[in-house]
């Protein structure tokens, strides 16, 4: 039987740091969703982790559900990981995102830099519309941030990706606030991680103030 699990080795990098802060910053319990899972490593590393929440796993892409299921398979047992749902295909682009509820939380990695700018928008719209009350939306990735120099690594990605697609390329950390603040959220958190990534916490805009912490978690 061939194995669909496919393989990020940047995945396989930072599953750990963003665990880490998903524990701090999240309580024992909750729903949360997971946009663009990709090859779905990411939520089954978190789903073992956070044992107190349920994981919906989501993409675009027929394959990657695939993957998804194939990496959220109990040792032995032919199921699913008892806290992870079976993936759904969801594309942020949607106006209505099929067979979501509301969630505790949202999270999505490294896909605001590969898409067209209009995600973020979107992204942030239907946070808006499934997040709970208190609910937080976490994205994680590479961010251009106003008077902070930019990585070396950073500016070389940026111009690699707009080489494979003018649509695509690192965002400003000012223009997603501001596409979350169009959709109701505020940037409460920003949290610097290893390998010149950030990641970001958005809640509703009458949840407080933004706050940032320095040095890698």
């Amino acid at each position: 039987m061939s194995d669909l699990r496919q393989h990020s080795p940047a995945a396989e990098r930072n599953r750990q740091p963003i665990l880490e802060v998903l524990q701090r910053l999240l309580p024992k319990r909750g729903a949360a969703l997971e946009i663009a899972s990709g090859t779905g490593q990411h939520v089954a590393y978190f789903a073992s982790g956070l044992p107190g929440w349920t994981w919906q796993p989501s993409d675009p892409q027929a394959d990657a559900l695939a993957s998804i299921a194939a990496w959220c398979v109990r040792d032995g047992s032919g199921g699913l990981l008892v806290n992870v749902r079976p993936p759904v295909r969801l594309d942020v682009m949607d106006g209505d995102w099929p067979g979501v509820g509301v969630v505790d939380a949202i999270f999505c990695a490294n896909m605001l830099h590969i898409a067209p700018w209009p995600t973020c928008a979107a992204l942030m719209r239907g946070a808006a519309r499934h997040l709970a009350p208190r609910g937080v939306l976490l994205t994680y990735g590479p961010y251009l941030v106003d008077g902070v120099a930019t990585a070396p690594g950073n500016l070389a990605f940026d111009q690699s990706l707009r080489a494979r697609n003018p649509d695509w390329g690192i965002r400003h950390l000012a223009d997603v606030a501001h596409e979350a603040a169009q959709a109701g959220l505020r940037l409460r958190e920003q949290i610097a991680m290893p390998a010149n990534n950030l990641l970001l916490v958005f809640g509703r805009a009458e949840q407080g103030h933004p706050q940032t912490h320095g040095g890698p978690a």
